[in-house]
């Protein structure tokens, strides 16, 4: 990543949180520590930020703190090429007429664009899913209520008796802030207690993750391996998550970026 990009991803990232951390910078534009705390300094010496221990903040912080985890904007941005193939091989495992809940996320935005020649009924937390398959597509198209969270770009509900219960789906798919041995990860509470939710409408479960989902770790364990039934993720997977996944009788399917996919059933 060029300096001009890292500095602009530095830049985005402290508009959410009132600290970002030397190690969080590096884990999103795959630079050194090194050349994270060079930027960090230059940036500082521009008064474009303020360097602090250990990390970096906005000379403004935001007074409305957003979910855990990276904006959609910063997301957005990043293993682009790995999301679409990924995106590409979800939407094949769609028929039309049928009805699927996709999740918010920038992995799972990324289905809008092969489901433009689909007719499927779509029930999603994610405006900005909701807003390009009414512009772009035939699918019939349905929003959980609440509020918008502007960083992640989803729609989260407080209560229990939403429109959510309403819908029924055969598959649900999702993405994650990471995927181990404890099962399926994520960032922030209120994104725990909307997706167990919206997993209760669903028969299969299909989560969608870039391989470097499987050496990032949270606190937060969404559901155990055992509930997901598809796991799509990229090229770049191991053996040992591959492994791990095969013992938990996850189906795996191994998008190619280059437009080809593998799948191996990892399932009898």
């Amino acid at each position: 990543m060029h300096e001009s990009e890292r500095h602009r991803v530095i830049l985005s990232s402290v508009q959410d949180r009132a600290v970002v951390t030397v190690t969080d910078l590096c884990n999103l534009t795959g630079a050194s520590e090194a050349t994270i705390r060079r930027d960090i300094s230059a940036l500082h010496m521009q008064h474009k930020v303020r360097r602090v221990r250990g990390g970096v903040e906005a000379l403004n912080p935001p007074q409305f703190v957003g979910l855990a985890g990276r904006t959609f904007a910063v997301n957005q941005t990043m293993r682009i090429r790995e999301k679409q193939a990924i995106a590409r091989a979800a939407v094949d495992l769609c028929e039309d007429g049928e009805p699927i809940i996709i999740n918010g996320g920038t992995t799972t935005f990324q289905m809008v664009h092969p489901l433009a020649n689909r007719r499927c009924q779509v029930f999603t937390n994610s405006f900005p899913i909701a807003e390009h398959l009414l512009k772009h597509s035939k699918n019939t198209v349905m929003v959980s209520g609440g509020a918008i969270y502007r960083e992640q770009n989803i729609i989260l509900s407080p209560f229990e008796n939403d429109v959510t219960r309403n819908f029924y789906a055969r598959r649900m798919f999702m993405g994650a802030q990471g995927v181990g041995p404890p099962g399926v990860m994520e960032a922030d509470p209120l994104l725990i207690r909307a997706e167990e939710k919206l997993m209760g409408q669903a028969d299969e479960l299909v989560v969608l993750v870039d391989s470097s989902k499987f050496s990032q770790r949270s606190s937060l364990v969404l559901c155990g391996l055992e509930r997901i039934s598809i796991l799509i993720t990229d090229e770049g997977i191991t053996d040992k998550a591959a492994t791990m996944l095969d013992a938990a009788d996850v189906k795996l399917i191994v998008a190619q970026s280059g437009g080809a996919q593998e799948e191996e059933e990892v399932a009898s």
